[in-house]
């Protein structure tokens, strides 16, 4: 039993010393760890200088890049969400579903959707993004140059990238931003979207009252063209028969023959008397002759001759200034086919004009044209690039970029002169120094030709400098 227990107590030893070990060996290496934390913590700070110098040359070559890069602005225009093309009991329960969206996530916004609620907004960002109104924009304001490509696809890559349409989900405003170099131009084509918008929803509008509205337009000019045909037969008709009106022109006519015939009558008989008490050869008798006889030729005029026929056209030959009153019961019934043609004619012109204005009228209603909210404005103040954030960061990289190089050749310089990677990366420095010499005896060469010419042009240095600075 004494075996059997002192086996356990050696192996708990043996344990515990292990763990000590460890723990020693752990607290050591935590000690290395911050001995060497605390040195290159030194170190960098004996280098400040030097880490100050790479901060100063990297926020300068930081500035000056973003200096190069060319300032970018944009334009925000806002448009109001359009009206519903449904009745109102449809809009108030897409209205409902709407709100309930909020409670009923997925499915609410789903039942939105099917309503109708966000089509139309959905529909005004597909069509800012269409080709039609991007190849619009790139014409009117040549993209294409001011991109540099040659390629439409290129030129539409470069306007996607540079505009941003979004809708906001509980007020459906649509928000449109454009950004350009040039603050006018991007307030431009800001201007150019929504102006495009509402002529490709207006082409390509297909509602019942579009298609109402363009069979009523095509119905109006059929008719148009009827009617002026019936009313150039109608005068036609009229003026080569001499018919105004046949119902009151047959009216006074009648009148006239009547009183002709009236005054007919009291001639005769006046002539009778005459007859009576004078000779055929008297004037008086002579006179009352030629009254009878004037007024038989016009109630013959008035009557018009037996065994006419109406054939439309006028009796120019007799010289007859107007049909007799045995004309126009034969002339009446072409002149009423006529006029009722053209009367019908005009009745359906009227009633077509009036139901193509109320067409037009309810397309308007039923078209989704783009109100506008905020209309887009010049911009005062760039988004692109934020120089004074890309010269901190630049800085902070430089230093950095600092730190590395001040522990790295403080590294290199601790390192064994017989180390092999130290000999290897030694042999590859030699054995390209030569090309490293040739370039910088080229640019120093380089550098002081253009400095000759640039004096040359200047007049600040004579021909002697310039043959004195080449020997030296």
């Amino acid at each position: 039993m004494s075996s059997n227990g002192t086996k356990p107590a050696t192996e708990m030893l043996r344990e515990a010393e292990i763990e000590e070990l460890l723990a020693r060996r752990l607290q050591r290496d935590r000690q290395e760890n911050r001995g060497k934390r605390i040195a290159r913590i030194g170190r960098l700070w004996e280098s400040r200088k030097v880490l100050l110098k790479f901060a100063a040359w990297g926020a300068v070559l930081t500035a000056v890049i973003a200096i190069l890069i060319p300032s970018q602005y944009e334009s925000i225009t806002r448009l109001m969400p359009p009206d519903p093309p449904q009745g109102q009991g449809m809009a108030m329960l897409a209205s409902v579903v709407g709100r309930m969206s909020g409670s009923l996530g997925g499915l609410g916004s789903l039942g939105s959707e099917l309503l109708g609620a966000k089509n139309s907004g959905d529909l005004f960002v597909a069509v800012l993004f269409s080709r039609t109104v991007q190849d619009d924009l790139i014409n009117k304001f040549d993209l294409r140059r001011i991109y540099g490509v040659r390629r439409w696809v290129d030129a539409r890559k470069e306007l996607t990238q540079r505009t941003e349409v979004a809708i906001e989900r509980k007020s459906g405003v649509l928000t449109i931003r454009v950004t350009d170099h040039d603050p006018k131009r991007a307030k431009a084509m800001a201007e150019e979207y929504v102006a495009q918008l509402n002529n490709v929803v207006n082409q390509l509008n297909t509602s019942a009252a579009h298609r109402e509205r363009v069979f009523l337009q095509e119905r109006i000019a059929q008719v148009k063209d009827e009617l002026e045909s019936a009313e150039k037969e109608f005068s036609q008709f009229a003026s080569s028969n001499a018919t105004i009106d046949i119902k009151e022109q047959g009216k006074a006519m009648v009148e006239a023959a009547a009183a002709l015939e009236g005054e007919l009558i009291a001639t005769e008989t006046e002539l009778q008397g005459l007859r009576q008490i004078y000779t055929n050869y008297n004037v008086r008798v002579r006179t009352a002759q030629a009254r009878v006889n004037e007024l038989n030729r016009q109630i013959q005029k008035l009557g018009g001759k037996p065994g006419f026929a109406a054939t439309g056209e006028g009796d120019g030959k007799d010289g007859e200034l107007y049909p007799s009153i045995r004309k126009l019961p034969l002339l009446g019934v072409t002149y009423a086919d006529l006029y009722r043609k053209t009367k019908v004619e005009e009745t359906v012109f009227e009633i077509l004009t009036q139901q193509y204005e109320l067409a037009k009228v309810q397309e308007a209603k039923e078209i989704p044209s783009a109100k506008v909210l905020d209309p887009p404005d010049i911009p005062e103040k760039k988004v692109f690039p934020p120089r004074t954030i890309m010269t901190i960061v630049g800085a902070l990289f430089a230093i950095v970029l600092g730190a590395f190089w001040v522990l790295g050749k403080d590294n290199w310089e601790k390192t064994d002169s017989q180390d092999p990677g130290k000999i290897l990366v030694l042999n590859m420095v030699r054995s390209v120094q030569p090309q490293l010499e040739y370039v910088v005896q080229q640019r120093a060469t380089t550098f002081t030709r253009a400095k000759r010419f640039v004096s040359r042009f200047v007049g600040g240095v004579s021909p002697a400098e310039t043959k004195q600075s080449e020997a030296d």
